[in-house]
């Protein structure tokens, strides 16, 4: 059986890739990459493919048994015809099952939702592409607030919009454990998981990297108004606004959504605190 991950320079697609290469050997996995070179560390063949070009997604989907497709980073309206572009040249070549990686969240009401809206279109497309399929919604990843730790102590505190909100944090470990299963079992064929761990607070959060990093951080909320104009001023227009909206998703409850993760992976996900601890002794 030959399966293939897309967007595997990624770090979400190359953890997919380690965890299938434990599972079924390197010479049953292949990865597709916009920049093949920036994929060639996993050790697998590795095949050029751009979502906005069907045609290498024709040439790097043949042979393939099953797929799975990471969702794109592009702007929201551009998402949904490059995903196309992928399921189109999924079914000219005969592959058998497609797994999606969308996300969980809200479609309406924060400004991350066309993000949202953009993959459960995409869902709906997986859905009717006649092909065998499963899509996981991902939780937020805890490995950026980690990245993040020494602007955190520089300043002192965690700073964002998510108020007493909570969020079902995962990992991209977590995540590449489950899709694995998702991919290699038919049992999860048409099944749509929520892939998310346990839900905690952003101060539960300052508590937990205190514990494991040995800080003193505290958790400051602000107003959306502001921590959008602070993500702007630093990330620019586009990610500022999508920053912010995760954030403000944090804080209407749009991450606090029960977890079908058992169901997908067959064991239970790492707790937050087991997360933390894993990433800091990688």
């Amino acid at each position: 059986m030959k399966i293939a991950v897309t967007s595997a320079s990624g770090q979400l697609g190359a953890s997919i890739v380690k965890q299938l290469i434990k599972e079924i050997g390197k010479e049953n996995v292949i990865g597709i990459a916009r920049t093949p070179e920036k994929a060639s560390h996993l050790g697998v063949e590795i095949r050029k493919g751009d979502y906005n070009d069907r045609q290498q997604f024709e040439q790097a989907l043949k042979g393939v048994d099953a797929v799975l497709l990471v969702s794109g980073m592009d702007e929201p309206q551009k998402r949904i015809e490059q995903h196309r572009n992928v399921i189109a040249a999924a079914q000219t070549n005969g592959v058998r099952k497609i797994v999606y990686t969308s996300i969980v969240g809200d479609e309406t009401k924060s400004a991350f939702a066309p993000i949202v809206k953009t993959n459960r279109q995409t869902e709906e497309d997986v859905r009717e592409s006649g092909l065998q399929w499963a899509i996981g919604r991902n939780g937020i990843y805890i490995e950026p607030d980690l990245e993040y730790l020494d602007q955190y102590i520089k300043a002192g505190e965690i700073r964002n919009c998510a108020g007493e909100g909570k969020c079902s944090y995962t990992s991209r470990g977590e995540l590449g454990y489950a899709y694995a299963q998702m991919l290699l079992s038919d049992r999860h064929n048409g099944q749509t998981y929520n892939l998310v761990g346990q839900p905690i607070t952003q101060g539960e959060l300052a508590a937990l990297i205190n514990q494991v990093y040995k800080t003193d951080l505290v958790y400051h909320s602000v107003s959306v108004e502001d921590y959008e104009t602070e993500r702007k001023d630093e990330l620019g227009e586009f990610m500022g606004t999508i920053i912010a909206g995760i954030y403000e998703g944090i804080a209407i409850g749009s991450n606090d959504v029960s977890s079908d993760y058992e169901k997908a992976a067959g064991r239970v996900h790492k707790t937050p605190l087991e997360m933390v601890q894993e990433i800091k002794n990688a």
